[in-house]
């Protein structure tokens, strides 16, 4: 998630072995409260070149049995997940892997390092933009033989950003870690590329009831033990209290240690430009995002040059939240070729390109 550091201080002052079965590994759970996988799911780990294990929810795609759709679907790109602050690869298990599985795509829910049940790197923090970007490209290049089309989540948006900007870095490509190219990338409540310093102030000069409580919320952790700050940073006030407890749970397990530095992660902003690119990318937001406002989400847009989708009565975790079928049928149709259609189901923000 968005955690408003800035705020903080004002207010508060190639191998296929490399994926392998948890009981391969001999380990204990990382999480206290683990999640359980649903049917049809399974736990796996991929080995990064720093020797740390990076853990890997997967659910494959169901297949037709005609031979004409089976070579339909074995063009069909699989979908990999990065979560954001608080979360882990849980939080796409829980609805959208069974839904694109379903609906015929492999997914593959990546836990970035110092999260979930992923190992702990040395250090305070769990990593970097480039490291974090690079370890989902690692992860990608080995694994995966077809292009993916890679999906992010808050700050897991920032990372796929960081990722899709240095396809084509010839730095990159010198350090040995290449960012395979993609078949799409979809941002979903993602942080902006510029971070989230100007919103911020937005929020200061425009919110400062919500500045405060946002700031309670994620930099002091209070969302950790309040329910309502709980449901109110990250769902829709009609999502099941109960629910709301259980993710609580979760989040809090999930992230061992900060996912960045934000005062490093702030300075290396903003994301590089994107020139003549390639890459389909869909921006996805919620009309009821408590920590994305709608100019962050306009603002991802314009650096694309694409018309944000905006969804109406769904919150920051749309995957999680219970209208989270929006998020997951306009992705579906977006996947399908279906812009427009995309487009008609909500609010298509206009932007200057």
């Amino acid at each position: 998630m968005a955690t408003l550091s800035l705020t903080t201080s004002m207010i508060l002052r190639k191998s296929r072995t490399a994926i392998r079965p948890r009981a391969a590994l001999n380990q204990e759970y990382k999480m206290r409260v683990p999640y359980e996988l649903k049917q049809g799911q399974s736990r796996r780990f991929h080995k990064l070149p720093s020797g740390l294990n990076m853990e890997v929810i997967f659910q494959e795609g169901l297949k037709h049995k005609s031979s004409d759709e089976r070579k339909e679907e074995s063009q069909i790109p699989p979908l990999v997940f990065v979560h954001g602050s608080f979360h882990a690869a849980w939080c796409w298990a829980e609805h959208w892997l069974p839904y694109f599985s379903q609906n015929g795509y492999d997914c593959y829910a990546l836990s970035l390092l110092g999260q979930g049940e992923s190992n702990d790197p040395a250090g305070p923090v769990a990593g970097t933009l480039q490291t974090h970007a690079g370890d989902v490209a690692d992860f990608i290049q080995k694994e995966l033989k077809l292009r993916p089309v890679l999906i992010g989540h808050s700050f897991g948006g920032l990372i796929v950003q960081y990722y899709v900007a240095n396809m084509r870095s010839n730095k990159i490509q010198e350090s040995g870690r290449l960012h395979p190219y993609l078949a799409g990338a979809v941002l979903v409540c993602s942080v902006p590329p510029s971070g989230n310093s100007q919103a911020v102030w937005r929020y200061l000069f425009s919110k400062p009831i919500a500045a405060f409580k946002v700031t309670l919320s994620l930099a002091a952790k209070a969302f950790q033990t309040s329910l309502p700050l709980c449901k109110e940073t990250f769902f829709s006030v009609s999502l099941e209290d109960q629910l709301v407890l259980r993710y609580q749970k979760l989040m809090t397990e999930s992230s061992r240690m900060p996912l960045f530095d934000l005062r490093k992660l702030n300075a290396s902003l903003p994301v590089p430009s994107v020139n003549n690119s390639s890459t389909k990318v869909l921006v996805l937001g919620a009309n009821d995002d408590f920590i994305v406002d709608m100019e962050g989400l306009n603002e991802t847009g314009r650096f694309y040059g694409v018309s944000p989708i905006c969804l109406e009565g769904v919150a920051h975790d749309m995957m999680l939240d219970c209208s989270w079928e929006k998020g997951a049928e306009a992705l579906l149709l977006w996947l399908s070729g279906s812009d427009k259609e995309v487009a008609n189901t909500e609010k298509s923000l206009p932007i200057a390109v």
